[in-house]
């Protein structure tokens, strides 16, 4: 499903916009390989459409131009940077260490080409790495994304993954994972995947608010969504969160209720072993 088309369902609903969807069991045995991928998650991925039209591509590039200089001169983008430079600063810095960049992964971004949600959270992306001299390479996967789409993420100077992580890519070195609006078990993939403290010291995330998902389990605790959130309700406890304004209407449904998470677990005691 598209990132821009989250609603969340199984009886415990409510209007924020978001899915929650069962997490599939496994019980092979995972092994990290050099890139830092959990290896049996590894999909070979191509566009299933092969064919590209170089007029539609020169379309969807205007209109990504377009999008990303009307949120460029917005008060929306204008707070959003202020909260990274002022607010979050340190902890942006503290994520970083020694290292001069920080790579973004962008999972779940949404089609493009189809909905107006992705374009603005892909334009913010792109805008940061353009502001910011400590963001390096962005690499962005979605499994809907056709090939024209693929062709104009990497004109606009993003690589385009061939492999499908399902989220589970380790934080090996510092990486910002841009996931607006994702679904709840691919937070989770990811935290699983990073649940140790050598690797969640060096993840920035920004997506769904947890807190607001501990508030919904709050209130459902006997729904099945528990089963895809094991990993975002443990890391409540060392998870420091920021939350972003929307500022206008405009905004609103590609990035309400989307927070900044840093993670600071101090003691291997506070990572529980979770079966989901």
């Amino acid at each position: 499903m598209a990132a821009s088309e989250k609603t969340l369902t199984n009886k415990c609903t409510t209007n924020e916009g978001w899915t929650v969807v069962l997490p599939r069991r496994s019980r092979q045995r995972r092994k990290a390989t050099k890139s830092g991928v959990l290896e049996e998650k590894q999909e070979p991925w191509t566009p299933t459409d092969s064919q590209t039209d170089p007029s539609k591509e020169a379309t969807l590039v205007q209109k990504m131009e377009r999008c990303i200089n009307r949120i460029e001169g917005s008060e929306f983008y204008h707070t959003f940077r202020d909260q990274i430079q002022t607010s979050v600063v340190d902890y942006f810095n503290r994520v970083l260490g020694s290292e001069i960049k920080m790579q973004m992964v962008i999972y779940g971004i949404g089609s493009i080409k189809l909905y107006e949600p992705p374009r603005l959270q892909l334009s913010l992306a792109i805008l940061m790495r353009r502001d910011l001299s400590w963001i390096g390479n962005i690499e962005v996967f979605d499994p809907i994304l056709s090939a024209t789409e693929s062709r104009v993420l990497e004109a606009l100077g993003c690589s385009v993954m061939s492999i499908n992580e399902h989220g589970r890519r380790e934080a090996l070195k510092p990486t910002m994972f841009f996931m607006p609006h994702c679904e709840a078990e691919l937070y989770n993939n990811l935290l699983q995947a990073n649940w140790k403290l050598n690797l969640l010291k060096n993840m920035v995330l920004f997506g769904n608010s947890f807190e607001t998902y501990e508030q919904h389990v709050s209130l459902c605790k006997n729904s099945p969504i528990l089963n895809s959130m094991g990993h975002i309700l443990a890391a409540q406890g060392f998870t420091n969160e920021f939350r972003i304004q929307t500022v206008s209407d405009d905004y609103y449904n590609a990035f309400h209720d989307s927070s900044w998470h840093f993670f600071s677990p101090l003691l291997e005691t506070e990572l529980p072993i979770i079966n989901s």
